[in-house]
């Protein structure tokens, strides 16, 4: 499936695109089906099972992704059933983060051997983690938002996985059951504020850092996370392009390395590394500028794009 959090009459709700490019309205779905059903307290049944929010839905694991795969067939089919609109014309409706309120947002740095390369950097013997705040995310249809506190806005395209339950100390070869899904998101970095200080943290949680989306792929559509291409192009150039397959800490060993660091929850974020081709590594030196287009191409899964907006003082 491709689950989605939109906007619809500013009010934000979990969905799933469908083949004919629609919008079901998840929670709506049930609650008529419910209703249909002779179901008294639809609404608070619904609320349990496929909840209005990325967040509540993720933490009902398989159950919950199994009524909402049967919801989309029944909205398509019964679309006039409910008081509240079921289905939605995609360009109807703003697709936001696909979660929009992770708990943790957890970024590998120096994962692709061609980008360790570039940064004069040895291979790791140990993932590097660090990490983004909520406060970064932003959907598929914002713009980066670049303020004035820099002159080396950066660009780092990332395949992400979303964490579907409650995981710790969890074994490589079971690690992938527990990943909800994946999705696309462009670790946005304000270079000279990163690299001021040893720690990058300052540089990675500025408001709005974080495009994600446009949509998560559920494990089940997508099983094998290896071997998916991966391009970024600023204005249609080409900036960076890699293959999965050349992490040098794959999906099941970074579940494993860090459910054995910490409790991963439903909806918590993990951004696997950025290839070569980071602004600040060419020769000259490239950052994004006002009015830029960053667009982020991951096969089986999709397309991010955004456009880099200045922020006035």
């Amino acid at each position: 499936m491709k689950l989605v959090t939109f906007t619809h009459n500013n009010n934000t709700r979990i969905g799933a695109v469908t083949e004919g490019n629609e919008v079901v309205d998840l929670n709506f779905a049930y609650q008529a089906f419910l209703e249909a059903e002779g179901k008294l307290r639809s609404e608070l049944i619904a609320e349990a099972y496929i909840p209005a929010q990325m967040e509540g839905f993720l933490q009902g694991g398989n159950e919950s992704l199994s009524i909402a795969k049967e919801m989309v067939d029944y909205a398509l089919n019964n679309r006039e059933s409910f008081k509240h609109p079921l289905v939605h014309a995609f360009e109807d409706v703003k697709i936001e983060a696909p979660v929009t309120k992770p708990g943790k947002i957890i970024c590998v740095g120096h994962n692709y051997r061609e980008h360790i390369a570039e940064m004069g950097r040895e291979l790791p013997p140990h993932p590097v983690v660090f990490a983004k705040f909520a406060n970064t995310v932003i959907g598929p249809q914002d713009d980066i938002p670049f303020y004035p506190i820099s002159e080396q806005l950066d660009y780092e395209a990332e395949f992400a996985f979303v964490v579907g339950k409650k995981a710790r100390n969890v074994a490589k070869e079971d690690a992938l059951n527990y990943v909800a899904g994946y999705t696309i998101a462009n670790d946005v970095t304000y270079r000279d504020i990163q690299r001021r200080t040893l720690q990058w943290l300052q540089g990675k949680t500025v408001e709005g850092s974080a495009p994600m989306g446009p949509w998560l792929i559920t494990s089940d559509e997508l099983q094998d996370p290896s071997g998916l291409g991966v391009l970024l192009t600023v204005n249609g150039e080409e900036r960076q392009k890699t293959n999965t397959a050349n992490f040098v800490f794959d999906v099941p060993t970074l579940v494993e390395f860090l459910s054995n660091l910490m409790t991963l929850e439903p909806g918590d974020i993990v951004l696997t590394g950025t290839p070569g081709g980071v602004g600040f590594a060419r020769d000259p030196q490239v950052f994004l500028k006002d009015g830029d287009i960053v667009r982020i191409e991951v096969d089986k899964v999709g397309v991010l794009e955004n456009k880099v907006s200045k922020v006035e003082k």
